[in-house]
């Protein structure tokens, strides 16, 4: 039975003629087109993912957003392709899918060795006028040139398959999204186990194979280049040495000298580097020194070597006037902190550290080189997530120490700005309120900060601004006792200022406030930002703290920087610059080191902006290229509506959500896959049950009535059941989260087959028209993408998740205008 045969489903005459027509000179349809179109739709994900990777190594991660951008323009702009070229429409559908598949493994591996050699300082691209602003620029174009194709390829794949089978558009559209699924199911472990250029590779020998598999009846000379990619691809894949290093950024700074380690995370890649002459192997997180394991033997008293006592590290230990029988230090990295508590006597430390590449050199790598500093039988070291890690723990700490994680990625990473667009949850109200409860009585809260400079004192002024916000939702009113805040000048690749904060439920004593004083007076270069009782000279934090409760608004408001208290619902602690100063300025240079300085949120507004002028540049084009056929086409403004909606909403459910379960899921990684997983595995379920709606003019509304409440719960419901749920092990949290989402990518799943269907049945043009649904859809994720994204950062999350349901809304709207007045029966539609 052919996929065309769909039950008491009936296509429209004219699509019926068109397809007899089609079968005279094509193959028949085959059922292996849905597994062709699962690798494919494998793959592109695969690529996608892999080069979010690949590009915060080579450039920084906040570039992620462009290439993920230039990715949804390239499968809508296949959509636009199918539509417009008429040599696509007539050619056998074989071989249009044996060619798409080819060129983009071909694409795929080509384009991997040109961004390999592309250097570039971004930084630069914002110089405006100057030589060094339109190479960077150019060359980041080519890169994003070469993204673009793989995807291309994937975009004519997929429209063409919708367009010439209409009515077999849901198990298709659940083809698609099972194939992207399985890729977020095994790309972290690719990456981990492979490192993410060879994932790159696993997805080109993926494409040629089925390329070869597909193309039974092309020639052999085809068939031949389509076998030697896959070898190809495969050889690289097992053997990734071979193929080009990426050429870093030049403002990063990169270790200089032989490697001793490298390995690609789901996190960052680390590279290890022993510094000649010095006690220390540096770690490098995706090219940015970010911190050091230290030359240990084992023995405390052997640490006097490093002369902590006169290093900003003493500051929490002379405040608690003792050692801390419990700590706890989240971002441990290497270790440096751990010694120095090891140092002061600390009873037991719990070193959790994010990264598993970082960990895995501790314990065992690097073992003999830090004393065995993870089998100390006074540390224990945890691969976890510190906020999580705080909220499912029953102990309580005399001291909860954010490093930041070091001093070396406090320093190296205030000078790359690396965090700027990042979501930090553990530094948020809801955060520090968390850590502050895990306090024993008299336990402080230590956070440290590598500044930019201290004229703003940015991380500085807004940290405080958030712990203050903390203390008074746990009833402190007067938060002026409970707060001290020192900086202190590192000497490290060149001066930088370092702040220390320290936070105490209860208010400071005079002996801890001594003892604040005599640890500043022992630190070199180090002085007072604000303490109780003592002068600290003008500074924005001495200037926020004398600012009264009533008062803080004003200074929020007049303030150059945003250093507003986040929270959970906005948790970008590292976007400072406001958008609407961003886009005042957007037209003037940048041209100081300073990439905290509006350079995120300018790639993030340079992208919407693109993607605004290329939509409606690619959504015009078949106004002049296919006048005749356009003019046939009815609807086309409802249509266009209706797919926007549904692209533009559910862009918007999968970023506010993957972000609302990053913490319950305790990890990033998680967080990514298991949503996105489960959106794109259940999203096809609904698009394969979608076949068996035989009236969708009134499935839609309950339809939308079921994302309604959906969004309700999400909003309102999601939050106190997975606080509630933390505890749980980690397996049944991401199962929870698999399932919890389930109905929703059901219901999300429906929109576009049936809308596909329907927009096919209205025309005797079914297949330009489907193509120009698909393409409308895509552009709207573009747009969307860098839209909930700049909305997230402005008015939060919450909003944003709102807007998704909001958009889905117009897209009911659009469908039953676009459904209404048909002849026959209005509910008949084919999908």
């Amino acid at each position: 039975m052919s996929v065309l045969d769909t039950g008491r489903r009936t296509a429209p005459a004219h699509a019926k003629k068109a397809a007899t027509s089609d079968s005279e000179r094509k193959p028949k349809w085959r059922w292996s087109h849905h597994a062709e179109l699962l690798l494919m739709s494998f793959s592109a994900l695969l690529v996608e993912i892999s080069y979010t990777r690949i590009i915060s190594f080579k450039l920084f991660y906040y570039y992620v957003y462009l290439i993920i951008g230039v990715a949804l323009l390239g499968i809508g702009s296949g959509g636009v392709l199918v539509a417009i070229s008429k040599r696509l429409r007539q050619a056998p559908t074989d071989t249009v899918l044996f060619w798409s598949l080819l060129l983009g493994a071909v694409g795929t591996l080509g384009g991997y060795y040109v961004i390999a050699y592309c250097r570039l300082d971004s930084l630069a691209i914002w110089d405006y006028g100057t030589y060094a602003s339109t190479k960077a620029f150019l060359l980041l174009l080519v890169m994003c040139i070469c993204v673009f194709l793989t995807f291309l390829a994937a975009g004519v794949f997929v429209a063409t398959l919708f367009g010439r089978s209409p009515q077999a558009i849901g198990g298709l559209y659940f083809a698609d999204l099972v194939g992207a699924g399985l890729a977020c199911a095994v790309v972290i472990y690719l990456i981990s186990a492979l490192g993410a250029p060879a994932s790159v590779m696993v997805a080109v020998v993926v494409m040629a194979a089925t390329a070869v598999w597909s193309g039974r009846r092309m020639r052999r000379v085809l068939l031949a280049v389509a076998m030697v990619v896959a070898i190809a691809g495969g050889v690289l894949a097992v053997r990734p040495g071979l193929l080009p290093y990426q050429r870093l950024d030049t403002s990063k700074v990169f270790a200089k000298g032989v490697v001793g380690y490298s390995a690609w995370g789901p996190i960052l890649r680390v590279d290890a580097q022993r510094l000649k002459g010095f006690p220390v192997i540096l770690l490098f997180h995706d090219g940015i020194l970010g911190a050091g394991i230290y030359e240990w033997d084992g023995n405390r008293s052997d640490l006097s070597m490093y002369h902590f006592p006169q290093s900003l590290m003493s500051i929490p230990f002379r405040v608690l006037g003792g050692s801390p029988q419990q700590e706890a230090v989240i971002g441990a990295a290497g270790g440096h902190e751990v010694l120095a508590s090891l140092s002061y006597g600390a009873g037991h430390v719990d070193a959790v550290e994010l990264n598993p590449v970082t960990v895995h050199l501790v314990r065992t790598t690097y073992a003999d080189f830090d004393g065995h500093l993870a089998q100390n039988p006074a540390v224990t070291y945890t691969v976890a997530d510190g906020r999580s890690y705080i909220a499912r723990t029953s102990k309580h700490y005399q001291l909860i120490w954010y490093p930041a994680p070091d001093s070396y990625a406090a320093t190296s990473g205030a000078l790359s700005s690396a965090y700027v667009l990042s979501e930090s949850y553990l530094y948020t109200t809801n955060g520090v309120e968390a850590d502050l409860q895990h306090l024993t009585s008299g336990g402080i809260f230590v956070a440290q900060f590598g500044e930019v400079d201290d004229t703003y004192d940015l991380r500085t002024t807004r940290f405080v601004a958030t712990a203050r916000q903390a203390l008074a939702d746990m009833g402190v009113t007067d938060a002026s006792d409970h707060i001290l805040v020192a900086s202190t000048l590192v000497n490290f690749i060149g001066t930088e200022p370092e702040s220390t904060i320290v936070v105490s439920v209860k208010p400071f004593s005079q002996a801890e406030i001594a003892g604040f004083g005599t640890a500043l007076t022992a630190v070199p270069q180090t002085r007072t930002l604000y303490a109780p009782g003592r002068v600290a000279g003008v500074n924005p934090v001495q200037t926020y703290m004398d600012t009264p409760n009533a008062g803080l608004g004003h200074f929020y408001a007049t303030f150059p920087y945003n250093v507003t208290p986040t929270t959970d619902n906005d948790p970008f602690f590292y976007h400072f610059a406001r958008f609407s100063t961003v886009i005042k300025n957007f037209l003037h240079s940048i041209n100081s080191p300073d990439r905290e300085n509006s350079v995120g949120e300018r790639v993030l507004l340079l992208l919407l902006a693109l993607s605004i002028v290329l939509a409606g540049l690619f959504l015009l084009l078949p106004f002049v290229t296919i006048r005749k056929q356009w003019r046939k086409l009815p609807r086309k403004k409802v249509s266009g509506l209706f797919f926007a909606g549904v692209g533009g909403g559910f862009i918007f459910f999968e970023i506010t959500l993957m972000q609302v379960l990053n913490l319950f899921l305790g990890y990033p990684t998680y967080a990514l896959t298991v949503v996105l997983m489960s959106l794109l595995v259940f999203t096809g379920l609904g698009a394969l049950i979608s076949r068996k709606v035989t009236r969708p003019r009134r499935a839609i509304p309950y339809l939308l009535g079921g994302i309604g409440a959906l969004t309700a719960f999400y909003l309102f419901g999601l939050g106190p059941m997975t606080t509630a749920m933390l505890g749980l092990p980690l397996a049944v949290r991401i199962v929870t989260a698999f399932v919890v989402l389930g109905p929703l990518g059901m219901c999300l799943g429906m929109f576009m087959p049936i809308g596909l269907g329907e927009i096919a049945s209205l025309s005797d043009t079914p297949r330009e028209y489907v193509a120009w649904g698909w393409a409308v859809n895509g552009f709207a994720s573009v747009v969307g993408s860098a839209s909930a994204t700049i909305l997230s950062m402005i008015f939060g999350f919450r909003l944003v998740l709102f807007l998704g349901f909001a958009a889905y809304v117009v897209a009911v709207a659009a469908w039953m205008a676009l459904s209404r007045g048909r002849s026959g029966d209005p509910d008949a539609v084919s999908a």
